[in-house]
């Protein structure tokens, strides 16, 4: 050496160059084992791939249920709601034709008039006025001649459940109320 120091940059490309060189040099030997193993497993290997079948025919089948009703018409669902609902009503009407009657079945609501209120025993009595006479009311009597049957008694009104056919011919439950007539004394 002459003295001079060596410059930084020749020192950092000398050292991975050296280190390269000594890095090839060991890998020579093993890197033929690994290609003569990878070549004798190349040879051994032998791929298992199944025979593709080949597709099977099809078969149209012809469509029978284009004379019945589509699952999703509306005359489907009606005809199911309405098997459900009937076999429900007639169970309901039929409880109604084996009870006895009570007074007040024999009169149409409309010639019943809600005259009045009682508390009778901290239960409410309402006064109904049917031809002349007055009748007293509670939770549970039957009016009228459509099955009602009072379910509630406010201080203004009468509120039935009754039992009526609707158009179709079905057996339904709707409400009704007789309203309190002020001034329509006994």
């Amino acid at each position: 050496m002459t003295g001079r120091p060596l410059s930084w940059s020749v020192l950092a490309l000398a050292v991975p160059l050296a280190a390269s060189g000594l890095l090839s040099g060991c890998a020579d030997g093993e890197r033929d084992d690994l290609s003569q193993w990878m070549a004798q497993q190349r040879a051994s290997a032998q791929p298992k791939v199944p025979a593709v079948l080949p597709p099977s025919s099809f078969t149209p089948q012809a469509y029978l249920g284009s004379e019945a009703v589509s699952p999703f018409s509306e005359e489907r669902l009606t005809r199911v709601l309405r098997s459900d609902t009937s076999a429900a009503a007639s169970r309901l009407i039929e409880a109604e034709m084996r009870r006895p009657r009570e007074p007040l079945e024999a009169f149409p609501l409309d010639a019943m008039v809600m005259v009045g209120l009682l508390d009778k025993g901290g239960r409410r009595v309402a006064l109904v006025r049917v031809n002349g006479l007055l009748y007293q009311v509670s939770v549970g009597t039957r009016l009228g001649q459509n099955f009602g049957r009072v379910t509630a008694i406010t201080e203004n009104q009468i509120a039935l459940r009754e039992i009526v056919q609707d158009a179709t011919g079905e057996w339904i439950e709707r409400t009704a109320t007789l309203q309190l007539q002020e001034g329509t004394g006994p």
